[in-house]
């Protein structure tokens, strides 16, 4: 994967100030480069190549070096969270759709209502001072999730009853990436033994993975489920 002979990597000390975000990650910074040079990054050793081989947005993380400073980061930073804040409003609609597939008169006001949520906790993530605080935006739509959850555990909704498993392990698995992700675990315990591999962000990455795969089997058996199921007369 890293095979190229790349530039010198500077400290976190020498790195531009809007990519010193984590003072645990000591080394492995990638200059300020143009656009060929940022694509070039993808194939030597720097301390984001774990970030951008683990993210299903790879934008971010390949450009957050670019020559453009830190306008360029702010807009690739606010496309990364708008990707995140996609995933989590299409990824529960099919949930919600199902839940209150025997409840017409209510399913489109909660699809309306989720989406609107979403907005919102997509523009409080967009404007947020920290990681911290985009956590807490996107904690709005989880706990919409849970709401939902909880309707059909207690027999109010309906679904696959193998879907609701997955889809609280799905947000376990997102919440605990969050949390490692805020908390900078493990280099927080060990700054600079996890500058190129297994730090918080790259962990963060691999947990969401999970949870997407797990939205994805609850998911499937949810809309078979819908397809052939039919509610009981009113």
């Amino acid at each position: 994967m890293a095979f190229l002979a790349g530039p010198r990597l500077l400290d976190w000390a020498s790195s531009p100030p809007h990519l010193q975000f984590n003072k645990f990650v000591l080394t492995g910074y990638r200059p300020a480069s143009s656009g060929s040079g940022c694509l070039r990054s993808l194939f030597y050793l720097h301390n984001e190549l774990g970030n951008i081989y683990t993210h299903g947005s790879v934008l971010y993380h390949l450009f957050m070096c670019h020559q453009g400073g830190s306008p360029v980061y702010t807009r690739l930073l606010a496309l990364d969270m708008c990707g995140v804040c996609l995933v989590n409003t299409l990824g529960a609609l099919p949930i919600i759709h199902c839940t209150l597939a025997c409840r017409p008169w209510l399913r489109p006001a909660a699809l309306l209502a989720y989406t609107v949520l979403s907005g919102v906790a997509g523009w409080r993530a967009l404007t947020a001072p920290s990681t911290s605080a985009r956590l807490r935006a996107f904690g709005w739509q989880a706990g919409a999730r849970l709401l939902v959850f909880g309707a059909r555990g207690v027999g109010l909704g309906s679904g696959a009853p193998s879907s609701l498993p997955c889809y609280l392990r799905m947000d376990a698995l997102a919440l605990l990436g969050g949390l490692v992700n805020v908390a900078r675990l493990p280099e927080r315990w060990g700054p600079g033994r996890f500058d190129y591999w297994g730090n918080s962000h790259q962990i963060m990455h691999l947990l969401s993975v999970g949870s997407i795969l797990q939205l994805h089997a609850g998911v499937v058996p949810d809309l078979l489920w819908a397809a052939r199921h039919a509610c009981p007369p009113d």
